[in-house]
């Protein structure tokens, strides 16, 4: 498994990217972009693309995500087919071994959404914190 520091080491707070849930008492914002009905990007896509880079591997990447070697194939076919050109590369497997690579456009697309997620939290946080004033209290928290 791949579970060396990456893009994802900072948000987890730690060296992996397992258990990269904030603090329960943070709201937060899940948003998925969508081009088209089968055309869409979102927090999973994004983590997979974010852990394809740091693996090397699609195979790995999906394993990590607990995401089957098909359904993580699926998603970069879909991802790929999206735009104009790749974003994830692959070779082969063999003797040496196959990989996967991000595409200079892959990171691209990935920057471009986690600075669209970042600058939609910081444009929502007052309202976020407006709407979290208004759920019930949850004793003992739960």
């Amino acid at each position: 498994m791949c579970h060396g520091p990456g893009p994802l080491a900072n948000r987890a707070g730690r060296g992996d990217c397992r258990g990269m849930k904030p603090a329960p008492d943070t709201p937060r914002l899940r948003i998925r972009i969508v081009f088209d009905d089968d055309e869409m990007i979102g927090p999973g896509k994004a983590e997979l693309l974010e852990r394809i880079a740091r693996c090397g591997s699609i195979a790995a990447a999906g394993r990590e995500m607990g995401m089957s070697y098909k359904r993580a194939w699926q998603l970069i076919g879909t991802l790929n087919a999206m735009f104009r050109a790749p974003l994830v590369e692959s070779t082969r497997g063999g003797p040496g071994g196959g990989g996967a690579v991000l595409t200079d456009l892959g990171q691209e697309v990935l920057t471009l959404y986690r600075a669209f997620e970042a600058e939609a939290a910081l444009g929502g946080a007052a309202r976020l914190k407006a709407m979290q004033a208004l759920l019930r209290d949850i004793p003992d928290g739960k």
